[in-house]
Order: structure tokens, then C-alpha cells, then sequence
């Protein structure tokens, strides 16, 4: 690991450069990061399952287990982001097992790749989501809260552990992820089309809490953690807590649009079955706890803030 200058103390080594290999990187949160890792100086190399369009990409196949050791060797971060669509289609049995595979087999190559090398990467940050802790309710939910009950549960728990397969030395950071608010894609890929022609609304009674997270400040934190001496779970969401009642109106406000059109729960459930319970009226009150403490300075703290980003309107 390079460094650009200057004494090597703690806070100075967010200068240093560094070669981080990010699995997942063509996704919202991937091209994101990399954009964002890259403008700061570091190396960011994506692992891809095709033929490598240029010396940034190398060559995997995570699904038949299969990673050199050697494009891991002397890199200084591992962040893995791979994983299937969560609410992009119905959840039959055979997307569900997609789910659980498309996260699990990456996570395990990865793990099994870094304990056969000489020098393992220094971190290995691994997605997780807030929806380690199921629904529950208005409880506040900060990183040693109990995990919960339903399928993107017991993915998400699966999916830490798999990471903590790291060999012995290596810092595995689970960030757990919460709604990631963007301006195109992502959480509000469908609602804000919507609510700029005044036909959006909130989802079910609206009174569930959504973790919301910006992008900017989701790409912010992956490097903020790369650094910080934080281990396990980290909670990756605003401090700002809301309920979709909240989130919709604000973001309503923003445009200057009305936000009427209120979609029952039952419909949901009708048109997208576990998806709309587990994903659209589940509640997680989270907190993000040990990212606050350890210094991380949020872009968007504020939903009005958030609200003024994602809709253009800052």
C-alpha cells in the first residue's frame, strides 16, 4: 500500500492509496463506490465472470467456487457487493434459492480464496442488509440486536457468516445496509416516477420504518470503514429515523407534488406476495450506533436533505 504523502498517522492514512478488489461493482451501489473510490486516489479492480475487459477486471466464478488466490494476493481491501436482485422479481422457490446462492457462493469464494494466499487483503467488507433483524416493529435496533425471523433474514445471517470464513487477521466488516435512497434505481426506482406525476403515495398504513441511507453517503461509508478499526456488523443508515409516511411525504414536498395515492397492504401482498411484507411493510427502526460513535460524518442526515438530493431539488 502506497501512500501520496505526509506523516503516517491514523487520520492521514484515508490518503494512502490503495488496492481494493470489489466483487459486485456493475450494480447501483458498485459502479457508485467504484466512482467514488476511484476519485480519491485508490485502485479499484472488479472481479467479473466474462472474458476481462481491461487490466481493472479479473476473471471469477463464484458460482463453481473458482478464484485465483493470486489476484487477491498483497491487495489491501476485499469488498464484496455480489447478489441477486431482492425485489426485482416474484419470489418463487427458485428465486429465493437465487437469493441465498448468489450471495453465499461469492462471499465463500472469496473467504476460501484469501486463506490460500501469503499476504490476505488487510479488511474484507461484506454487504449484509437491514433486514438482518426482520420486522420488529418500533423496537430500536442497534448492531447487538437479535436477528429476526423471514427469508432475508436468515439470507442475511448466512451471509455474515459466510464472510467471517476469512482467515485469522483479516478485519471482516459486515455493513447491514439499510433502504438506499438514489437518484435513478434503487428503493424509490418506481416511486418517484410516480410522485413527480402526483400519483404516488405511501405503502400500506406507512407507519414502518424504513433505514434509509443515501447513496453518496452509502459509497462514503464502505471507505470510511475500510480505515476505521470497526469489525462485524456496522448498521449503514441514516441518523434521522422515518417512517414511509415520512420518506413519502418529504419527498413529495421536494417536487411540490401532492403523495394521496395510498396502496393498501392487502393489494400489495395480492400483486407481490412474501416480497411485499418482507421488503415494503416490515419495520426496522435501526440505529446506526457504532458508525456515529466512530466518527462517520453523514452528506444527508437529515430525510430533508436526502429528500432535496434524490429529487434534484439541492
Amino acid at each position: 500500500m502506497g501512500r501520496t504523502g505526509g506523516s503516517a498517522t491514523v487520520p492521514d492514512m484515508v490518503r494512502w492509496i490503495m488496492r481494493i478488489i470489489m466483487a459486485g461493482a456493475s450494480g447501483l451501489l458498485g459502479s457508485d463506490m467504484s466512482a467514488h473510490l476511484r476519485s480519491g486516489g485508490h485502485d479499484v479492480i472488479r472481479l467479473v465472470r466474462r472474458a476481462p475487459a481491461d487490466a481493472n477486471e479479473l476473471r471469477w466464478d463464484p458460482a463453481a467456487g473458482q478464484l485465483d488466490p493470486a489476484h487477491l494476493e498483497g491487495a489491501d481491501a476485499v469488498i464484496n457487493l455480489a447478489g441477486a436482485g431482492i425485489g426485482d422479481r416474484p419470489w418463487t422457490r427458485g428465486r429465493i434459492d437465487e437469493l441465498f446462492r448468489s450471495r453465499l457462493d461469492p462471499t465463500r469464494t472469496l473467504a476460501a480464496a484469501m486463506a490460500r494466499t501469503e499476504q490476505p487483503p488487510k479488511v474484507f467488507i461484506s454487504q449484509s442488509g437491514s433486514n438482518y433483524y426482520g420486522d420488529r416493529g418500533a423496537a430500536v435496533l442497534r448492531e447487538n440486536s437479535p436477528a429476526g425471523s423471514g427469508i432475508m433474514a436468515r439470507i442475511c445471517q448466512e451471509w455474515e457468516a459466510a464472510a467471517h470464513g476469512a482467515p485469522a487477521g483479516v478485519r471482516v466488516v459486515n455493513p447491514r445496509t439499510g433502504v438506499v435512497l438514489s437518484r435513478s434505481g434503487g428503493a424509490l426506482g418506481r416511486l418517484l416516477p410516480l410522485l413527480r406525476l402526483g400519483l404516488g403515495g405511501p405503502l400500506g398504513n406507512g407507519r414502518q420504518c424504513w433505514p434509509w441511507i443515501t447513496l453518496p453517503d452509502v459509497s462514503s461509508a464502505f471507505s470510511f470503514l475500510l480505515t476505521s478499526p470497526l469489525s462485524g456488523p456496522v448498521n449503514l443508515c441514516a441518523p434521522e429515523t422515518a417512517d414511509v409516511n415520512a420518506l413519502v411525504a418529504q419527498l413529495a414536498a421536494a417536487l411540490h407534488r401532492p403523495a394521496f395515492f395510498r396502496v393498501p397492504a392487502p393489494v400489495l401482498r395480492l400483486v407481490m406476495g412474501k416480497l411485499a411484507d418482507e421488503l415494503l411493510l416490515g419495520s426496522q427502526r435501526m440505529e446506526p450506533a457504532l458508525l456515529a460513535e466512530a466518527g462517520f460524518e453523514w452528506m444527508h442526515p437529515s430525510l430533508a436533505q436526502a429528500a432535496a438530493w434524490a429529487t434534484g431539488k439541492d
